[in-house]
């Protein structure tokens, strides 16, 4: 049993590992822009508000996050594990993750930092072809992450969560990383 949380700036690797070992256990990898998604093709009702804040262009609020999340992991698959990648985003996400986290009586045992240098994830963003993937717009996202989630970093630290990863190797030798500290 696996519940564990991927933190790390754009482009490091988290969704991609998640993937990989969330299928190796077994457990469900839970992406915050999945289940937005998910909940807006199924309508449901956090669905239908959610579609709302994103039809306005808005961020869809951290309480209404929170609750699709809710839902996410009292879903029966969730219940033998599960990797989150994509939340909490910032500490105030993290303090809320906490509250639903002892509510639904499941810890996290882990958070896994992706440490990357920029200029590797600036290489690996321009090298993936995406439309929004310009050095200009890689290096401001960059910058909000460091702003706003990094502080994660020194929050999960203080709780004795956080294990770093060297996210500038290859996709199998951070496989292997992660496969040790997951043991």
């Amino acid at each position: 049993m696996a519940r564990l949380i991927f933190v790390g700036p754009p482009g490091a690797g988290k969704g991609t590992q998640s993937k990989f070992l969330a299928d190796s256990h077994q457990i469900p990898h839970i992406s915050t822009g999945d289940i937005l998604r998910e909940a807006v093709a199924e309508k449901t009702s956090l669905g239908v508000k959610a579609q709302g804040y994103m039809d306005r262009g808005e961020l869809v609020p951290d309480q209404l996050v929170i609750d699709l999340i809710r839902e996410r992991l009292g879903k029966p698959d969730a219940q033998s594990g599960w990797i989150l990648d994509g939340f909490p985003r910032n500490v105030a996400q993290a303090e809320f993750l906490d509250v639903l986290l002892d509510e639904l009586n499941q810890g996290c045992d882990r958070v896994i930092n992706f440490d990357v240098p920029d200029e590797v994830l600036v290489t690996r963003m321009l090298s993936r072809g995406r439309k929004d993937d310009n050095e200009e717009t890689i290096r401001r996202r960059l910058e909000v992450y460091r702003e706003q989630t990094a502080p994660l970093i020194n929050y999960y630290e203080s709780r004795e969560k956080l294990v770093t990863i060297n996210g500038d190797q290859t996709m199998e030798e951070v496989a292997t990383a992660l496969n040790q500290v997951c043991a």
